[in-house]
């Protein structure tokens, strides 16, 4: 028996959607239940700091599997503009601006259903965003995303080839 068979290993996503992953990703572990493990929800690879020109495929990614999301909350600091409201698919998508960290994305669906997202800066390599998503989509994932983000580079801007 492997290990990832054992029941009390932790469940990671197949080999060949960590190799897909590139800019512009969302890699999503959705636990719509109350007695959520993990600390992370998911994660996000945007392309950019632009995040009127970002936000719109999240959110319909989102969307697909979660339902209308109505609210993202953001560090404005870590972004070049932040509005208060984005139109995605029709709807309106209020943003609010906290100071979470540069790293967390926060998505609301209704009125209390929270799911908090890693964010990998946009500038990070293939490798460190990689090893940063498969490690917040863990279920069993406890570590807080800055410190993901410091165990796998991620935090170190990729130099360019």
């Amino acid at each position: 028996m492997a290990d990832s068979d054992t029941p009390d290993a932790p469940r990671l996503l197949p080999d060949a959607i960590h190799r897909s992953v590139k800019p512009g990703t969302a890699l999503l572990r959705l636990e719509t239940t109350h007695a959520r493990e993990g600390i992370l929800d998911g994660a996000w690879w945007p392309r950019s700091r632009d995040i009127v020109a970002e936000l719109p495929s999240l959110i319909s990614a989102l969307t697909e599997h979660l339902g209308p999301v109505t609210r993202v909350g953001l560090d404005g600091s870590a972004w070049d503009e932040l509005p208060t409201r984005v139109m995605v698919d029709d709807r309106v998508v209020h943003i609010d601006s906290f100071p979470v960290g540069d790293d967390t994305v926060l998505i609301t669906r209704g009125d209390r259903d929270h799911f908090s997202l890693l964010l990998v800066p946009p500038n990070t390599s293939p490798d460190a965003a990689r090893a940063a998503m498969a490690r917040a989509v863990r279920a069993d994932n406890v570590t807080e995303a800055n410190q993901i983000l410091i165990d796998t580079g991620s935090d170190t801007p990729s130099t360019p080839a």
